[in-house]
């Protein structure tokens, strides 16, 4: 019992190394989590505690981007074994930009 909560007490800190989520997101592009409408890339980010979710934002809103973040989050919880938490970010961004010559 104590060797599994220095475990997660290891696992959990920053700097920790790579786990099953970074090998989960690798394992997973054109699958699961790129299955939603609009999803264009998923990154695993800070050392496995972030899912970052680039989404086309054409294609998703606001609303539908809460849904696929909250979509993933149940998704991460279900099928993964992790200590604390992970944080799923949505990115929903435009930019535009011209040049004055």
């Amino acid at each position: 019992m104590l060797t599994q909560a220095a475990d997660a007490v290891w696992g959990g800190r920053p700097g920790a190394p790579r786990g099953s989520l970074e090998m989960y997101v690798k394992r997973t592009p054109g699958a699961d989590l790129l299955a939603h409408t609009g999803v264009h890339r998923v990154f695993a980010m800070q050392v496995g505690r972030e899912v970052r979710v680039m989404v086309l934002p054409e294609l998703v809103d606001d609303v539908q981007a809460q849904v696929v973040a909250w979509d993933v989050a149940k998704q991460v919880e279900e099928e993964l074994t992790y200590s604390g938490q992970i944080r799923v970010t949505v990115v929903r961004e435009s930019r535009a930009a011209e040049y004055a010559r």
